[in-house]
């Protein structure tokens, strides 16, 4: 009789399990697709080419990655490419950003456990006591419980909340990667801009020392005259002035310069002052590359690193909205226990203490006051600041490189303009000394031709700092640097790992 009645619970109990499994199995099948919207990349929006016209070199084509990817090496400068080469490893910014890089693998990789079931154990030895004040409860015995059990639970990914949580950290990480990029093509203008500032007030400490040296000869000069009686003391304090005005450029330049070596070092992740005997011998400003390829704006655009990580980030919070509209659905569970329980510790691993259960589950948000709609209303406005984001990043990088592909061509022309008034002004102050020598012209003539010649060679020398510091900031514009670097994805010791983990 009890082995007819145990044989039919069996029965029930296999039929609801089957029903169960049933019932599953056609959610999960139902359920494929995932909730909320589904990401399609976009693609910047960019004219067929440069609203500026090229000039001074400059010349569309195809981006050579060759030379985009180490385009300081145009240069031709050693200890430049050495800087560079010190930077990569010891900026702290990009070690920061390699962090991040960890981080956003790693939050990916809990987004991705949720796939997965859980398991956990526990156990728990218990003594207590039945209060004598209640009826019928064994009043005043004391018990003791030992438990031990092993707790399963999976969470099926019906509504595809799981996916869309995932997919958005697979795009945050990807983002996050770009925003690597980002940085390192930043610390590589940088470095390159104020290694270009040391040598531009060495080249301006140059020609301010050689200016002083002939002002000193011109005022040794007058005070002899003056000394023999040939002139007044006015040329005398003229001349006095000019040098004194001179040598007091020296110090404000010093400054400048010991202010562009430390930072050059800050950048390098090296204390200030590390670089003063490395970069005390003076060196001139590199000269410029006949040409520069700049392409057309859409490849550009395409190579940038802010643009692609604006454009994952607008993915990352697409699939957000997804996560948010799935909270309007059902979760479906699977659970199960098994375990001993015993209240002696002799007997708790006996075959007779085991406890178990299984079973499905379902938990729905029936009604949370309108949170779950306002949430979903939410995401949808964050991805609408994201697109938005991104064809405000769009917009920014075409005026960057319009503005620099001006600045490049006119400096150019200004600096051509400088070199001939130069030159001029040398040739006017050796006239004027000469004159002024034999007689034929008083001292004012020389003060001007000094005065000037000091000003137009300190402004030659800017402007050929600024020429090649603007080439420097359009490589920048043009997103160069980052694919030279493999090692970023592979900070020592993990290079095939990360690539591996990025896939």
């Amino acid at each position: 009789m009890h082995a007819q009645k145990d044989k039919r619970m069996k029965n029930r109990v296999w039929n609801l399990t089957r029903k169960n499994a049933l019932i599953i199995l056609t959610l999960v099948l139902v359920g494929c697709a995932a909730v909320g919207p589904d990401y399609a990349k976009i693609e910047p929006r960019a004219p067929g080419e440069w609203h500026t016209e090229l000039q001074g070199g400059l010349v569309t084509g195809s981006l050579e990655p060759e030379i985009l990817a180490s385009w300081w090496s145009t240069l031709n400068d050693a200890e430049l490419d050495s800087l560079v080469a010190r930077a990569v490893k010891g900026n702290l910014d990009l070690k920061n950003a390699w962090a991040r890089v960890r981080e956003a693998r790693a939050l990916r990789g809990i987004s991705r456990a949720d796939f997965f079931p859980t398991l956990d154990a526990s156990a728990a030895a218990s003594r207590y006591r039945i209060s004598e004040n209640i009826e019928n409860s064994g009043k005043g015995t004391e018990s003791k419980l030992y438990t031990a059990n092993f707790d399963a639970a999976w969470e099926l990914d019906v509504f595809g909340g799981v996916r869309r949580s995932v997919e958005a950290a697979q795009a945050s990480l990807e983002a996050t990667q770009e925003n690597l990029y980002d940085v390192l093509v930043s610390l590589l203008a940088e470095v390159a801009l104020n290694y270009m500032e040391v040598r531009t007030f060495q080249t301006r400490l140059a020609v301010t020392e050689a200016n002083i040296t002939t002002q000193e000869e011109t005022y040794d000069l007058n005070r002899s005259r003056y000394e023999a009686g040939i002139i007044d003391e006015l040329a005398v304090q003229q001349s006095l002035r000019i040098l004194e005005t001179s040598r007091s450029q020296i110090p404000a330049l010093n400054i400048r310069l010991e202010a562009a070596k430390n930072r050059l070092a800050v950048l390098l992740g090296e204390q200030p002052g590390k670089l003063h005997g490395e970069l005390a011998e003076r060196q001139p400003i590199p000269e410029l590359p006949a040409t520069v390829v700049v392409g057309i704006p859409a490849e550009t655009l395409r190579h940038r690193p802010d643009i692609r990580r604006a454009e994952r980030d607008l993915a990352a919070q697409t699939a957000l909205v997804g996560v948010a509209v799935a909270d309007l659905y059902p979760k479906f569970h699977l659970f199960g226990t098994i375990g001993l329980e015993s209240i002696s510790s002799g007997d708790l691993f006996e075959w007779s203490s085991r406890t178990w259960g299984y079973g499905p589950g379902v938990s729905w948000n029936i009604f949370h006051g309108g949170a779950i709609r306002q949430n979903i209303e939410v995401q949808n406005a964050r991805q609408e600041q994201a697109l938005i984001q991104y064809e405000t990043s769009v917009l920014n990088a075409q005026e960057e490189v319009e503005n620099i592909l001006v600045s490049y061509a006119k400096e150019q022309l200004r600096r051509e303009s400088f070199a001939k008034a130069a030159t001029a002004a040398q040739r006017a102050a050796a006239l004027a000394q000469d004159q002024y020598r034999a007689g034929l012209v008083d001292f004012n003539n020389v003060l001007d031709a000094q005065r000037s010649l000091l000003v137009l060679q300190d402004e030659l020398s800017q402007s050929n700092g600024a020429v090649i510091s603007n080439l420097i900031r359009l490589y920048k514009a043009l997103g160069g640097g980052w694919e030279s670097y493999e090692t970023i994805e592979n900070e020592p010791g993990n290079a095939a790992k990360a690539k591996q983990e990025t896939k």
